[in-house]
């Protein structure tokens, strides 16, 4: 058996200027005065997680904020964007995995973000891709460390009993190509807009699109 594993959000649908946008709303209504510019957004984008980036952030400007409660703000914005921004899914991805399915190949969602929002991805996403799409779906809940840590990857290598010799999962950021890859699989970078021009030296190829055979190459390899 082979698998592919889609490693974020923005693997799929590229949401990362409705993802910044939903932090400026959260920092407006939460009365900080922050607003992240793309230059800025983008110099914070090597690491996964919202919150810590929120913390250290306010850490940097030596302010006093809860970051948890600013961050539950941007999520639940996120959400309701997702549901009313018409979001689509980014080149290739819809025909990689109707060719994944056709040879075979398991499906796999493995991120750490939140169940939420990967709910409301797929909501926006269906019927072309939906949480039926995938034989694994993993969220922040299913392990103790974030990416970049290579925890969530291992855990989906046993989920699905599968050995990362035959697994090629697809990342959009500097650190989850180093999740993907410490934990010994192919991975392809797909940077979404914001992480164009980021160091993928880690990865097997970086792509601007999904090819299916290219993928299914990879995976036979």
């Amino acid at each position: 058996m082979s698998a592919l594993l889609f490693g974020s959000i923005s693997t799929v649908a590229d949401t990362s200027e409705l993802q910044r946008r939903a932090f400026n709303e959260a920092f407006e209504a939460h009365g900080l005065g922050w607003n992240w510019s793309r230059d800025d957004y983008r110099t914070m984008l090597g690491n996964n997680g919202g919150e810590d980036r929120i913390a250290q952030y306010a850490k940097d400007r030596n302010e006093d904020v809860d970051a948890v409660a600013v961050h539950q703000t941007k999520s639940s914005i996120f959400q309701e964007l997702l549901s009313s921004a018409g979001v689509s899914a980014r080149p290739g991805v819809v025909e990689t995995i109707r060719r994944a399915q056709q040879d075979g190949v398991r499906l796999g969602f493995v991120t750490t973000t939140s169940a939420d929002n990967i709910s409301a991805l797929l909501t926006a996403l269906a019927p072309e891709v939906s949480a039926d799409t995938f034989d694994l779906i993993l969220d922040s809940s299913s392990v103790t460390a974030p990416k970049p840590d290579p925890s969530v990857y291992r855990h989906a290598l046993e989920q699905l009993g599968e050995d990362a010799a035959h697994v090629v999962a697809v990342e959009d950021n500097a650190g989850g190509v180093s999740a993907a890859t410490d934990a010994g699989l192919t991975c392809i970078a797909f940077p979404n807009e914001n992480t164009v021009g980021a160091d993928f030296a880690a990865a097997e190829t970086t792509v601007e699109s999904l090819h299916p055979d290219e993928v299914v190459a990879l995976l036979r390899s």
